[in-house]
């Protein structure tokens, strides 16, 4: 058994389904030792869409994605994807070939010291350098990723040691795996939690996406109904309280002032649930640094002078919240806060029947939501859709919407819906993309097609990238360098041998997203959307926001 063998036992021993990649001369050794291995091997047309591929496997189900290129320009490809996953809190692994040990002390072609480039980017960055130590690389690699917070590893191996025996004795062996005991709330910290929670007024729970990450989504439910809470969520957390539920007041996090702003700004009291300050920044909800503030989760709160928290719960979140509920009286009930709910409800609402052409964003989202059903998967990919995409689509379960905001990159959503596929072949699978966005990553409908994943893309056209330019003409009432032309994409999607449709009436819109779902290959919707509405939108919400004052 060579190192890439042993590697590749040591992937199956973590319970590795698929690795996305492409094969490269330098890691030939890993390539045939999967081929022979019970894992499948999904092989990508970029590596970024691999890592894609990779980082939604691991937020989907909790387990590292595992994504694989060769050396050099490979493994920069590489790069987006995994400094996305580890600043989104997705388990990945990512490894890669590298040159021969005889080479690397000298300028050669393609090498790069690959361990110093992941290193910034990744929880741990590590080499191989011996055969025999490979079970304990990969198994660390896997504790780091997968442990809270999550986030990426990374596995260099050069083409010389993966080609090298590995020597009988304890580097063969497969290594157990150690399960973390549920750690309980100190219970000061629950007393001190309850008595601010009853001294509040306006109290509020803040839901970040830990929440969802530890399955705390009962846990929260049944905390916000017993006290009468009600609950804001940032763009990754959507769902971890259902929208049909009366104390989800919606999700925070676009760049104006919207109802949940409005909310939040009322609140004597924050009660941050999982909440991680890469998703949304103290710094836009907290700038006075007037708020109180409770820190529910299962880390220590990160370091930031706009979020000091008075008391932090640490431990098992459901934990923490079961073990708060039981001993606080029920609060107020938030009058307040369900009339801000209802306005922000009725605002969705009324575009349910509006079929003015080019088909404005609330419309669009409204068909969405009557096409998917509570279990179905929606990818957003990033741009000015995802503003609206995170402000008025409903999710009643968590992961039902997956919003990169960490990172927030560009190209994720078609290469995540293979992800996305794979896993849960039976539910539907609807990436949502912006022209600018679906061209960056568009390749992989090859990937998808050749593996039989047929999810349906919805490309938001306007061509442009829409969010700059909205944010251009906010900030300066005119905008530049954003505009771009697009291919015909009924005919790139029918060249890639997907279905392709493109909207040309509004009502056409609810049977086309029906029919596309019933495809047995991929499809793309090419949907023409009004944009006017990004500024009117801002008209209204600075209105809203000066109204609140």
């Amino acid at each position: 058994m060579n190192t890439a063998e042993l590697l590749v036992k040591c992937l199956e021993n973590e319970g590795v389904r698929f690795v996305f990649g492409i094969p490269g001369e330098e890691n030939l050794e890993i390539i045939k030792a999967l081929h022979h291995s019970k894992i499948r091997f999904i092989t990508t047309r970029h590596e970024q869409g691999a890592a894609f591929m990779a980082d939604v496997y691991g937020r989907l189900t909790g387990k590292a994605g595992v994504c694989l290129s060769t050396l050099g320009p490979g493994a920069t490809n590489l790069v987006t994807g995994v400094a996305d996953a580890n600043s989104d809190g997705a388990p990945l692994i990512a490894i890669t070939g590298q040159v021969g040990t005889e080479r690397m002390h000298l300028t050669s072609h393609q090498y790069l010291d690959l361990v110093d480039m992941f290193e910034p980017i990744t929880k741990r960055s590590k080499q191989i350098v011996r055969p025999d130590t490979t079970n304990e690389i990969v198994r660390i690699a896997f504790k780091y990723a997968e442990s809270e917070k999550p986030g990426a590893s990374y596995i260099d191996l050069p083409c010389d040691v993966a080609a090298m025996e590995v020597p009988e004795g304890p580097g063969r062996l497969m290594l157990t795996h150690h399960r973390a005991a549920v750690e309980l709330p100190d219970l000061d910290s629950v007393r001190q939690a309850v008595s601010m929670i009853e001294e509040a007024q306006h109290p509020v729970v803040l839901a970040g996406h830990s929440a969802v990450r530890n399955n705390a989504s009962q846990a929260l439910r049944e905390f916000a109904k017993q006290l009468s809470l009600p609950v804001i969520t940032t763009m990754m957390a959507k769902g971890v309280i259902p929208d049909s539920e009366k104390n989800c007041i919606g999700t925070i996090g676009i760049p104006e002032t919207d109802y949940p702003d409005t909310a939040l700004s009322q609140a004597d009291l924050v009660i941050a649930v999982g909440y991680d300050i890469v998703e949304f920044a103290p710094r836009k909800w907290n700038a006075s640094s007037n708020h109180r503030i409770v820190h529910i989760d299962e880390r220590v709160a990160h370091i930031n002078k706009l979020y000091q928290p008075e008391v932090e719960v640490v431990g098992d979140i459901s934990a923490c919240l079961s073990r708060i509920a039981e001993k606080c009286r029920p609060c107020q009930t938030p009058d307040w806060a369900y009339r801000i709910r209802q306005e922000r409800t009725s605002d969705a609402e009324q575009y349910a029947d509006d079929f003015s052409y080019p088909v404005k964003p609330q419309k669009v989202i409204s068909d969405i939501r009557s096409v998917l059903s509570d279990e179905d998967i929606l990818l957003c990919d990033v741009g000015a859709h995802k503003m609206w995409i995170a402000r008025n689509y409903p999710c009643e379960q968590p992961k039902t919407c997956i919003i990169s905001n960490g990172f927030a990159t560009m190209g994720i959503a078609v290469p995540g819906a293979v992800a996305a596929k794979l896993i849960y072949p039976d539910k539907k699978v609807l990436a949502v993309t912006g022209d600018g966005g679906f061209l960056m990553n568009c390749q992989e409908l090859e990937t998808a097609v050749r593996i039989g994943t047929g999810f349906v893309t919805l490309i938001f056209h306007d061509d442009s990238y829409g969010l700059i330019k909205w944010k251009q003409e906010n900030r300066y009432h005119e905008s530049y360098d954003v505009d771009f032309g697009n291919p015909d994409f009924v005919k790139l999607a029918e060249s890639f041998g997907c279905k392709g449709y493109r909207i040309s009436r509004t009502q056409d819109l609810l049977p086309v997203l029906a029919d596309a779902f019933r495809q047995r290959v991929p499809s793309i919707i090419d949907c023409p959307v009004d944009y006017r509405e990004n500024l009117k939108l801002s008209g209204q919400l600075q209105a809203l926001a000066a109204s609140s004052r």
